[in-house]
This record gives structure tokens, sequence and C-alpha cells, in this order.
């Protein structure tokens, strides 16, 4: 049974009063690139339990990048089953979701999956993409939906299927996300957030509805997708489902939204100009706005919140995916020295990059491993070291690799900043926020205090959040702002930032004169092609 309300500490740092008389305590659960993390929360600020399961993704030289879905569904319900198992039957108040954006799945007539989960990360529609952004049709479309055109986004990736897998296509009646397959299999309907929806580039942020133009590139009606629902509203959930958690019978299912929105709440980053930056597999730098945001430059995205809440901003590709490629491929020694020591091989990466002075010796990397999502919104986009020469070893190129995904990062930041407004706070929040050396390079590289919240796990906290929200536990989601001085201050160094001032343009000039280059690099076949 719900808890007695006894001394309400501060949830995230942040008081929090309660409209309830009691504890609630709520599962959420974050269906992330590489692992579903799960979290209970009670409504008077504690974090009582959190866990994860770890998934696969099938990467190839063509582009493609995939999941299983089954899979996915599989770690959400054991996530939930081991969180809810600590509890008595029928203490926990909700269920609320959490999930990476623009994934795609086509379902046939009897709802059973047709592909597999394509991820943000799958490129293979990159030439529609590119025709589309470079044409009138694709920048209207852009501010009509606050969704960059690019791989990502639905239009393109429903477009290529058409056309590369028409037998396949014919077959499809219903297009899906791994958020709203995850709720077919929780609740047996087939509903969709209005956050996730406004990420697949087919939703109209003017009207809160689909776009008949989106759909119509894409070659779909809107037949085919879900049922639009607000981020607040609740679906119960069916018996074999509570069953299978350890449940009480129709515990309901707070329907959620985005990772990336929900990263904002849940580091507190929702008042105006103040800016959550995430650095995860991937990695994004976004604030919150009343209204719909667009840049003239579709350099960045528009997603919803609630309602009255948009996040705007921008999601790179490169973020610890970079650091794990210079740990494998440029630090084995170090990895397997780190590993026969059962100690962690990115604290040994750390060292090794906090033993050059900053700038690397002006050794510049962009991260652009896998493509690049913001600022460029380039599927072609090649990652490069620049200013390599004899003098530079291991330790310098380690060192570059953490500062390029920061100094991207600095690139997303200017152009919220030129287009929407000035950024006067910045909160922090992943794994890479524990290392005191990324800590400090990354107030380096803005050249501006950085606070580091306590729990860096934003997206399953802000699930939770959101539900404490639409249960009536709070009256607004104001009421979880962070306020000045809650969160770790990290403060620039004078001499460092001097330094990145000195190469942020220089870092933002190569990509403009490399884009011919990447395409041309594109353009070669890729291994076993022709």
């Amino acid at each position: 049974m719900p808890r007695k309300l006894g001394q309400r500490p501060a949830l995230g740092g942040v008081p929090v009063e309660l409209k309830w008389s009691v504890i609630l305590i709520v599962c959420a659960i974050d269906l992330g690139t590489t692992a579903t993390k799960g979290m209970l929360v009670a409504s008077d600020g504690r974090i009582l339990a959190e866990t994860s399961d770890a998934y696969a993704l099938l990467s190839t030289s063509d582009g493609r990048a995939e999941q299983d879905p089954e899979a996915i569904v599989a770690a959400a319900f054991r996530v939930a089953a081991r969180l809810c198992q600590t509890l008595a039957h029928g203490e926990v108040a909700a269920v609320s979701l959490s999930a990476a954006m623009h994934s795609l799945i086509l379902l046939d007539e009897a709802l059973r999956p047709l592909t597999p989960s394509i991820t943000w990360a799958d490129r293979r529609a990159a030439e529609v993409a590119f025709k589309l952004r470079r044409s009138a049709e694709g920048l209207a479309m852009y501010r009509r939906t606050g969704t960059p055109i690019h791989p990502m986004a639905w239009p393109a990736k429903l477009a290529f299927l058409r056309a590369c897998e028409p037998d396949l296509f014919r077959k499809a009646r219903h297009a899906v996300g791994i958020k709203e397959y995850l709720l077919l299999r929780l609740t047996g309907q087939l509903v969709s957030d209005q956050s996730i929806a406004s990420a697949t580039g087919l939703y109209q942020l003017a009207r809160a509805g689909w776009d008949e133009g989106a759909l119509a590139f894409a070659g779909i009606d809107s037949a085919w997708l879900p049922e639009l629902r607000k981020t607040t509203d609740s679906i119960c959930m069916n018996r074999e489902s509570c069953a299978r958690i350890g449940l009480a019978h129709a515990t309901p299912v707070v329907i959620g939204a985005g990772d990336g929105p929900l990263s904002n709440l849940g580091a507190g980053a929702i008042a105006h100009g103040v800016a959550a930056l995430t650095i995860g597999t991937s990695a994004a730098l976004r604030t919150v706005f009343a209204e719909p945001k667009t840049d003239p430059d579709m350099r960045t995205f528009c997603y919803v919140l609630t309602a009255d809440r948009f996040v705007c901003g921008g999601a790179v590709n490169g973020g610890g995916v970079a650091l794990r490629w210079a740990r494998d491929e440029l630090a084995r020694t170090e990895k397997s020295s780190a590993e026969a020591h059962g100690e962690d091989a990115y604290a040994a990466l750390g060292a090794l990059a906090d033993s050059i002075s900053p700038g690397s010796e002006g050794l510049m990397f962009h991260p652009y491993l896998s493509g690049e999502r913001a600022p460029l919104w380039n599927p072609d986009a090649r990652a490069s070291f620049i200013g390599l020469t004899l003098s530079h070893r291991k330790e310098h190129m380690i060192r570059a690799v953490m500062e390029g995904v920061l100094m991207n990062l600095f690139l997303v930041l200017s152009a919220i900043e030129a287009t929407h407004t000035e950024v006067s706070r910045i909160l922090a929040v992943g794994g890479f926020a524990r290392s005191r050396i990324w800590r400090q390079m990354l107030a380096d590289v803005f050249g501006r205090p950085i606070e580091f919240p306590q729990s860096q796990e934003s997206s399953a906290l802000g699930a939770a959040r959101l539900a404490f929200y639409a249960l009536g536990a709070v009256d607004s989601l104001d009421e979880y702002a962070a306020k000045e001085g809650e969160a770790g201050l990290c403060e620039p160094d004078a001499h460092a930032s001097a330094c990145y001032r000195r190469m942020h343009p220089i870092f933002d000039l190569v990509p403009s004169i490399l884009a011919p280059v990447y395409h041309a690099l594109a353009e070669l076949p890729v291994a076993g092609g022709t």
C-alpha cells in the first residue's frame, strides 16, 4: 500500500510540495539505444532502486543500424519485474515510459513486426534525405514539423523502404516506434504520445496532428499511424503484463515521452534559458520553450514535452561512442591492463588525456564516426583528425577525441543562442559527468560554469516526474525546475578556455570545407560492394 508521507526530502535536490497525503511510487522505464534502464522513484524524492538490461545494435557497412524489437520488449519486462519485486503487491502507483526517438517498425495487419526496429543511427535513407533537404519542400516540411530532414526521420525512412523493399512495404499496415510497440504489448492498444510523434517528422507542431504533406512524401496515410495521445495520458496495463511484472491488476501506464525531452525534465532544465546537456552513446544539448521554435538554417530540432512545453536543441551522433572507439582502437593496451586488474578502462583513458595540455597541441578531432546530426545534419560526414604531426602521440589523440565531442556540442549551443535565446545555465547529465576530467574539460570548452545534478539517469527520472504530474502529485512541472546552487558546479579554467576560444572557429570551418569530400567518400563502394 502507499506509504504515509513523513519528512519530504528534495527530488533530485528540488523541494516538492505534494498534493497527495501519501507517498507514490512510480516504476520508470527508459528504452535506450544500447540498454533499457529502470528506476523506482518515490514522490518524496527518493530513488529507491535502479537497474538495466543491455541488448545488441546491429550495424553494417551499408548504414544499417537495427535492433530486435522483441529483445527490447523482453528487456523492459525484465527490468520492470526486477524493480517491482522489491515492493509489496499494489505498491507501484504507475509505470511510466521513456524511449530513444526516431525508431521505426513496420507491422502487418495482425500487428506483427515486418522489420526490425530501425534506429535513429540507420543511414540507408541518406540519398532520399539529401535530396529532400535541399528542396523547398524539405525546408517547408521542417518548419511545420520541427524535425530536421535526415535519414533518422520517418519521411526519408519510409520513402526509402517504399522504393527499395516494395514487397515488404505492400504488406505493411502500420508504422510504429519501439515505445509504441512496447505499449501495444503492455496494454493491447496502438497509441503514440505526442512527444515521440513529434520526432518522426510526420507530426505538425501547429495543429498537434499528423502532417499531410509529410505523409504524402512518405507514401502513407494517417491510418498507418497510432492514435495520438498526450504525454500525460495513461492506459491500464493488461492482465498478462501485470502478472508478468508482478503488479496489481490494471496498473496504469503513463504513456510518457521521448528520452530527450524527458532528460530536460529529469535534469530540472525546464525554465527559460536553462539547457540540459547529456552525453550517452550519442549526445545532445536542449532547452525548453513555451511555443515551437525552428531554425532558418535547420540546425536545431523542436519536439513536444507537453502541450505547453517544447524542447529545442540538437543531438549529435558522436558522444560516448567516440570515446569507446578511442578506447578500443587507440588504447588497447590500457584497456587490457585495466580489465586484467578489474579497473575502469575509461579512467585510464582519462589519465592519458589529462597528461596533455588543453588543445592537444593543435590536434583536432571531428567525431563524425557514424555521420552527423546536429549541427550538420549530414549522414555522409566522416570523422577526421586535423593537425596531426610527428610530435603527437596517442595521448594527444585521445584528448582530441574528448575535446572534439565537446566542441561539436558547443556548436549546437551556438546555434541555439544565435536563433532562439541566450542560455544562462547548463545542467550536464549522463555517465560522463562522473569523470573529473570530462567535467573540467566541458566547463573549459564552453567557457562557462557547468552544473551537475546528483542523478545522472535523467530520462528515467524525467519519466517518473512526468508520471507524478499526471497522477496529480504535483501541480506543475515547474516544481521540478532546478534552483541555483542545488547541483555541483565546475568553473572554467581561464587559460584553457582562452585556448578553446581560438580553436572554435577553426573547428567550425573544417566540416564546411570537407563537405564535398565527405560526399565523395560516401560514394565509394563499401566492403563487399561493387
